[in-house]
């Protein structure tokens, strides 16, 4: 096992249970991207910012607070820290106390098909499971050599609050952080390539959460066609030829946040005849069997997802085929994922982009949270719900919840999909009041056709 981030520990439980000899290799930090420089840090962090950010708005609930709302940058940080610090000593304790494990810590790099050096000694294996995870892609900018700049592993050692943050990049880890350190104290600034924030996602979709980043005092540069980097003194200066607006933004710190790479470069995949992507991922079947037989590659390096959740499933498909006679596919993994600003958006299946482009005929809901008494009851209510049916056989399609548990809320539709339940049967369900997950059936009362 070759990396011990979400799938790799797992596996190698099951397959010590099974009795197999497992040995994995680690060459840094136990517990991959989620544990470390993902989720659970910037989750963290985000928790914070949220508890600042409800403080300030403690009058709207007939809450008086007596002083100013002062954030401690120190004492955020090592909240964040300590979070990932004891999930990353669970995580190897685990490992180094699993009966019939071995565990090594340096860099593994494959010398043959079936053979990867640790150092001085060579492991051989019938079966290697590449569990490597990914990195923030840095690219190659106009003067990015010439200033500081962060990234989302760098910006979670920070123990201050930088006076004014540009974000390169208006995608999921950009807006994250952007609207935490904007609830911390810092100017953000986003700066975006495209004509529009999460471009995967639908334009209400992306409207509605432009306008919520916008409300918090967030600035917007989109259509930035040609981002460029250059020292300004004591700051940074960030250019943007943007269609309007100022050519350039000062800040006082920078972080790209403009994509992942795949930690495949320094691995050795040649040596093994392992075919990889133009991007560096490994390509891999829908067992998550890579080009050689024998050799496995789950989560983020695999590029079939870049999810937690995902890796895991990894492991989950791997271990049923390979221990339990199963056979599942990655195929049939029903693609449902968050964005974690506030309130948060939860995502599963097509977006109206997507079922417009399969030309299938069909319906949509669409609910303002305004109009939910769960949001409303919180003083919550930005956002929207939004649900796409087959116009035929009604089958749920894909939905959106951005809103006040919007994450946990989408649960209910990723469910009833899996399930192969269709529009008619969730619309049935009698939800608890007062929740969000309750208008999912008024919803599917109120599908119109897709125009």
């Amino acid at each position: 096992m070759i990396g011990a981030g979400q799938a790799g520990p797992a596996l190698a439980g099951r397959l010590t249970e099974a009795g197999h000899r497992v040995a994995v290799v680690e060459r840094k930090l136990f517990g991959g991207t989620c544990v470390n420089t993902g989720c659970m840090p910037t989750k963290t962090l985000v928790a914070s910012a949220y508890a600042a950010h409800l403080v300030r708005r403690a009058a709207d609930y007939g809450v008086v607070l007596q002083g100013r709302v002062a954030v401690d940058a120190k004492a955020v940080a090592a909240r964040q820290q300590g979070v990932s610090a004891s999930a990353r000593a669970n995580v190897e304790a685990w490992l180094r106390g699993m009966p019939g494990c071995t565990v090594l810590t340096g860099h593994a790099r494959f010398v043959a098909a079936h053979a990867v050096a640790v150092g001085d000694e060579i492991l051989e294996a019938d079966r290697i499971f590449i569990n490597v995870g990914g990195r923030a892609h840095v690219p190659a900018m106009p003067g990015i050599d010439a200033v500081p700049f962060l990234t989302n592993t760098s910006l979670l050692q920070l123990d201050t609050i930088p006076e004014h943050l540009v974000v390169v990049g208006g995608s999921y880890i950009g807006l994250e952080f952007a609207q935490a350190y904007r609830r911390f104290g810092s100017e953000v600034t986003i700066i975006e390539k495209g004509p529009r924030l999460i471009g995967r996602e639908d334009s209400d979709v992306s409207e509605a959460v432009a306008g919520i980043l916008r409300d918090e005092g967030i600035i917007l540069r989109l259509n930035a066609e040609c981002i460029r980097f250059a020292p300004h003194g004591g700051e940074i200066g960030v250019g943007v030829n943007c269609t309007e607006g100022h050519p350039e933004v000062v800040g006082s710190h920078v972080l790209l946040a403009v994509g992942r790479r795949p930690n495949t470069d320094d691995l050795g995949l040649e040596a093994a005849g392992i075919d990889t992507d133009a991007r560096g991922f490994i390509t891999v079947d829908d067992g998550l069997q890579t080009s050689v037989p024998g050799i496995y590659a789950l989560g983020d390096c695999n590029g079939r997802g870049a999810f937690t959740h995902t890796a895991y499933n990894d492991f989950e498909i791997v271990a049923a085929n390979l221990l339990d006679a199963a056979s599942r596919r990655v195929s049939d993994r029903i693609p449902g994922y968050a964005l974690y600003i506030d309130p948060p958006l939860g995502r599963v299946g097509k977006s109206e982009a997507e079922v417009r482009e399969s030309g299938r005929p069909a319906l949509v809901g669409i609910r303002a949270m305004t109009r939910v008494g769960r949001a409303v009851e919180k003083g919550e209510t930005k956002g929207l719900m939004k649900m796409l049916v087959d116009a035929e056989t009604r089958a749920i399609l894909g939905a959106a919840i951005l809103g006040t548990g919007g994450d946990e809320a989408i649960h209910g539709i990723l469910n009833a999909m899996n399930l192969g339940a269709t529009a008619p049967t969730l619309q049935w369900a009698v939800p608890i009041h007062p929740t969000v997950s309750e208008l999912i059936p008024t919803l599917l009362g109120d599908l119109k056709p897709l125009p």
